[in-house]
């Protein structure tokens, strides 16, 4: 039993974190309707800012506290991200305004290529390391209730703590904030919306804006555990299969569908894998993102289509 609850928790802890990632493409999906392929390049940009911003400050500016260090790191690199945003909707998304969605897609992906090359040429090639003090050695809780205890990594538990603090923070800012309501009237009808007086140019800054404060904590995590590489986009394939499972215009359905994903990753590579060879947790999300495609293409929370004629 205990065995059993580590997986399940190990399972929910890497949840949250795909749910993360699956977030930035649910918020500018339903803002602008744009599926954004350089959510990926989004994360490693970010987190690329992060690493380097939080090596440059302690040498120019003689701080020696790694707290101080890491939240002026942090909010330098959000400003990149807010730039970043800005210069998105300025030079690509205002110039595509009612174009085919097949357009949009192709914009997105040569916005991810360009911010893959200009991380590079900003920040450099090489693997960095983002410390932002998790601690990395593992605990054992409930030692009265289970023999041994249940063996819990301290770093999965306070990154899935700081991906449910972002993702509680933005359903508030969703459901009781006057721009969250302007960007849940554009992601219903972006005419009506505009009929109304809500900005639709300034409505796709902010979601933007949002989805790279997204895209920087998943990186600032991912980095922290794995180390700042170019194989951070493949983070967001992971993150695939969850917005198909709980639907690209759901917020909750992108945490419920990371959550699902997480867990029957691990539980299905640990029960299942000695089974089969191994190798499950590599392509189980994909499969089920497959039956989801073909028997419920809207996913557990997406809005259905339906097509009058």
């Amino acid at each position: 039993m205990a065995f059993f609850l580590e997986t399940l928790l190990g399972g929910l802890m890497a949840g949250m974190l795909y749910s993360l990632v699956a977030l930035g493409f649910v918020l500018i999906y339903k803002a602008s309707g744009v599926f954004n392929f350089s959510q990926g390049a989004m994360v490693l940009f970010a987190a690329l800012a992060m690493a380097r911003f939080a090596e440059w400050i302690p040498v120019y500016l003689g701080i020696e506290s790694l707290l101080v260090a890491n939240l002026l790191a942090f909010a330098a690199a959000g400003l990149v991200m807010f730039a970043v945003a800005w210069l998105i909707e300025r030079l690509v998304l205002r110039h595509l305004v009612n174009q085919e969605g097949t357009t949009l897609l192709m914009a997105t992906l040569g916005i991810g290529y360009f911010l893959d090359g200009m991380g590079q040429t900003l920040f450099g090639s090489a693997i960095y390391k983002i410390d932002i003090g998790m601690p990395k050695e593992p605990i054992f809780a409930f030692t009265s209730v289970f023999e041994g205890g249940l063996l819990i990594n301290k770093e999965d538990l306070y990154a899935a703590l700081i991906a449910a603090i972002l993702v509680g923070l933005l359903t508030l800012f969703f459901q009781k904030t006057v721009t969250g309501r302007a960007l849940r009237a554009v992601a219903d009808d972006h005419q009506a919306a505009q009929s109304i007086g809500i900005p639709l140019n300034r409505i796709w800054v902010i979601v933007w804006c949002v989805a790279g404060v997204v895209a920087l904590v998943a990186g600032m995590i991912w980095g922290s555990k794995l180390g700042v590489q170019f194989s951070l986009t493949t983070v967001a394939l992971r993150a695939l299969p969850v917005v198909i499972l709980g639907g690209l215009t759901s917020v909750p359905g992108a945490i419920i569908g990371g959550l699902i994903i997480g867990v029957g990753e691990k539980l299905s590579e640990v029960f299942l894998g000695p089974y089969v060879g191994g190798g499950i947790e590599i392509w189980f999300a994909y499969v089920l993102a497959l039956g989801f495609l073909m028997f419920r293409p809207q996913g557990l929370f997406g809005e259905k289509i339906i097509d009058r004629v």
